[in-house]
């Protein structure tokens, strides 16, 4: 049973930094394609940012320049580095892996950015 289990949300003041973490319980994760996705409250769940088993990333235009993802496959760990957050990206992030065509998620970990 593959468990995704993501970490390092919290409350930040706008222009702070936040990362969060992905941890992708069992083998191959080297191979998943993993990606993040949020939803803010009465909003649609959105995708992000992916980055697939060969390192390649795709980050979506709102947050371009802001949002980074990366992953350590010894860790089995995706990260996403965010940063000059702003009160809109607050929303419940979460993580996907996509393996063998399963999709596996995460319980998501709450962003909140105010002041």
């Amino acid at each position: 049973q593959v468990q995704v289990v993501e970490s390092g949300g919290g409350l930040v003041q706008p222009g702070g930094s936040l990362r969060l973490s992905c941890v992708v319980s069992g083998s191959f994760f080297s191979f998943y394609w993993m990606r993040w996705y949020r939803q803010a409250p009465g909003n649609e769940r959105e995708l992000i940012a992916s980055i697939n088993s060969l390192g390649s990333t795709n980050i979506v235009d709102s947050v371009k320049g802001r949002f980074t993802i990366s992953r350590d496959n010894a860790k089995n760990t995706v990260y996403l580095q965010m940063n000059s957050l702003k009160p809109e990206d607050t929303a419940l992030y979460y993580c996907n892996g996509m393996y063998g065509g399963t999709s596996y998620w995460g319980q998501g970990t709450q962003v909140t950015v105010s002041s």
